[in-house]
């Protein structure tokens, strides 16, 4: 193997390990236009299950900051030695190892990647629809889709959130956030949707 083919190879191979970094978002149609692959992938995930693009984003936006390898902080022992993580929560959607064993069997997405953008989408698009099946939640509703996501749904059902003042203010940020991502992409979808690069897939 020539050596500029090999540099290549292993340019391409390494790619790969590395993670998406945390970003802050301001206008998601910025991020959107940045990232065409997540809008198409959060598009499908809408189409697919009638889970909101807006409130897919804010979720996983609140959840990860959209780094692909986000985890949970680790606890401290004595206040001072990094110990076990709280939960096994992991990628963009940060879903815990039993919720998508779940998600894996119930839509036969076996090969799905919590670390994988298009398979993190279709994951919170598919865990929005069956709030609004199990826990009668509004699809677009995004203050109690974040708590049914955050408590699940039998502990959303049996209102667990209530003692939670630090979670309902937090999912309160994110019904803002999605409002906000709403009306950015009710501007800029006619643009994103017409992307040359959308267009190549």
């Amino acid at each position: 193997m020539k050596k500029s083919a090999l540099i290549i190879f292993l340019s391409a191979l390494l790619s790969g390990c590395f993670s998406t970094p945390a970003v802050e978002v301001s206008n998601i149609c910025h991020l959107m236009d940045e990232e065409v692959s997540w809008y198409r992938a959060v598009r499908a995930s809408e189409k697919k299950y009638g889970s909101p693009a807006h409130v897919q984003l804010a979720i996983m936006y609140q959840e990860s900051r959209f780094a692909s390898d986000a985890k949970p902080p680790r606890e401290k022992l004595f206040g001072v030695v990094p110990w076990f993580r709280p939960s096994s929560a992991y990628g963009f959607a940060q879903a815990k190892d039993e919720t998508w064993d779940w998600y894996q069997l119930k839509t036969g997405n076996k090969d799905a990647d919590r670390d994988d953008f298009e398979d993190a989408a279709d994951f919170v698009g598919w865990y929005i629809k069956q709030s609004s099946k199990l826990s009668g939640i509004a699809k677009t509703d995004a203050y109690n889709q974040y708590l049914a996501y955050h408590e699940g749904h039998g502990g959303f059902n049996k209102k667990s959130y209530l003692a939670k003042a630090w979670l309902m203010k937090v999912a309160k940020g994110v019904e803002q956030n999605a409002e906000r991502y709403k009306q950015q992409l009710n501007q800029c979808s006619s643009s994103l949707d017409s992307n040359s690069i959308w267009r190549l897939f």
